[in-house]
């Protein structure tokens, strides 16, 4: 059910605008307070969200390029740059020369990355699972709705923003 309280005073959007907002706000509150809790299993190593997003991306595209990162992840590639020497110190990642284009270079994810992304992945579950005391009632309409409006803005920032990072 919507929250008006959450409403600044004075704003005259409609009822539909101040949910999808309200959905927005809630979206990033839920990102930083599951960055927050940080994680139990010694295993687990705690990333930036730039190099989170980095990693989710790898787990699908697990020899990409890093043009075809920065492109999407948004992440400007100066910015990758800096990312993937972190995840390289942290032995989440290696780089090796692309074998169809010697002068080209392939991100690979590690044992050791695969590892930690299916770690922190378990503990988000727990995390995410207890805070909405295991009702999975609306969890796949939820997932659906998070996915198409993941996938629009996706789209809409590709389309337009060349991959430039709006964080």
């Amino acid at each position: 059910m919507y929250d008006q309280s959450r409403q600044p005073a004075g704003d005259r959007g409609s009822d539909a605008d101040n949910r999808w907002a309200d959905l927005a706000d809630l979206a990033l509150i839920i990102a930083r307070e599951i960055q927050f809790r940080g994680y139990g299993d010694e295993r687990a190593v705690q990333l930036s969200p730039s190099e989170g997003m980095v990693m989710r991306h790898l787990q699908g595209d697990p020899a990409a390029p890093p043009s075809r990162i920065a492109a999407a992840t948004g992440l400007q590639r100066t910015n990758l740059s800096t990312v993937l020497r972190s995840l390289e110190a942290k032995g989440l990642i290696e780089r090796h020369v692309s074998p169809d284009d010697r002068r080209g270079v392939a991100v690979h994810l590690t044992e050791r990355g695969r590892t930690n992304y299916a770690v922190v992945r378990q503990e988000w579950a727990a995390a995410v699972s207890a805070a909405a005391g295991g009702d999975t009632g609306d969890l796949d309409a939820t997932l659906k709705l998070l996915k198409a409006v993941e996938s629009g803005l996706v789209a809409a920032r590709s389309g337009g923003r060349n991959g430039a990072s709006i964080i």
